[in-house]
């Protein structure tokens, strides 16, 4: 089966080798062509060239403006004849946009599936992700075979908007845990512990998680290379405050570690992976 696939990040890069390793014929476009390299596959020339060749087409991007541009802009994907495509949006979206990539896809005739996946490159590369998905049901089933090499945990939301609004408070979780490691491992090596100490003392007691499991040789090593940014992160908490302001509901720890996040971009942190945090205490 040939599979569309837009959107080489780090996360996507990963998903995408995983597909190719599975066996699936990969036809590729970034905006930047470079990261393409070193992946099996085909490059298409833009998405209306990649969405005429495949059937099923995975967008994996940075946020609703990169998606929103990939379906409408110049050579977008609704440039072309997509009547019975099925789109699956792996994006971390905006619960707004959400919306209106359902209403667009079904103008066109097509099936939009959002589906937002819980981990990064590692989990990624092995399939192992966490899958949230929300949309038509018959387009579920059909991408379902897809999804299965792509996550492990696949959760069927069904309501349109639930499953993206269920990853904002995931990271929620996310950011908090990673947040509160950091903070615990500064200061623990400020009253005289060692980091391999700390780490190993918190990874059998109340740090014992798949965040610390996740980032603990990072921390150790304090090598950020990036496997989820914090510019990332930042982007979703925000996403996550306007849903709260949208309920008229307070998410007291919710805004505290968004501004932590915040931190990052003045200094020079927002590329790094969002376990750098730790250089904020």
């Amino acid at each position: 089966m040939k599979i569309g696939f837009i959107g080489l990040g780090h996360l996507g890069k990963a998903i995408a080798g995983r597909l190719v390793e599975q066996g699936y014929d990969l036809i590729v476009w970034n905006r930047t062509p470079g990261k393409a390299e070193g992946l099996n596959s085909q490059k298409a020339e833009s998405p209306k060239a990649l969405v005429s060749q495949t059937e099923i087409i995975i967008t994996c991007l940075f946020d609703s403006t990169a998606v929103s541009n990939v379906f409408e802009g110049e050579h977008g994907i609704l440039t072309g004849n997509v009547r019975g495509k099925i789109f699956i949006d792996v994006t971390t979206n905006h619960f707004d946009s959400v919306k209106e990539f359902y209403d667009i896809c079904k103008n066109a005739e097509s099936s939009y599936l959002e589906a937002p996946v819980l981990g990064s490159t590692i989990p990624a590369s092995q399939g192992n992700l966490t899958m949230l998905v929300s949309g038509d049901p018959s387009a579920y089933s059909k991408a379902k075979p897809v999804l299965d090499h792509m996550a492990s945990n696949i959760f069927y939301l069904k309501t349109p908007g639930l499953a993206t609004k269920m990853k904002l408070i995931n990271n929620l979780i996310l950011g908090n845990f990673m947040a509160s490691i950091a903070e615990g491992v500064s200061f623990a090596e400020h009253i005289g512990m060692t980091k391999k100490d700390v780490i190993e003392i918190l990874s059998v007691g109340a740090g014992n998680s798949l965040v610390l499991n996740a980032k603990k040789m990072k921390l150790l090593n304090e090598d950020f290379s990036t496997q989820f940014s914090n510019s990332l992160i930042y982007k979703d908490l925000h996403c996550l405050m306007d849903l709260a302001y949208k309920e008229k509901k307070s998410l007291f720890t919710g805004a505290l570690v968004k501004e932590l996040f915040a931190k990052t971009f003045s200094e020079g942190l927002d590329q790094e992976d969002f376990s750098s945090i730790y250089k904020i205490f």
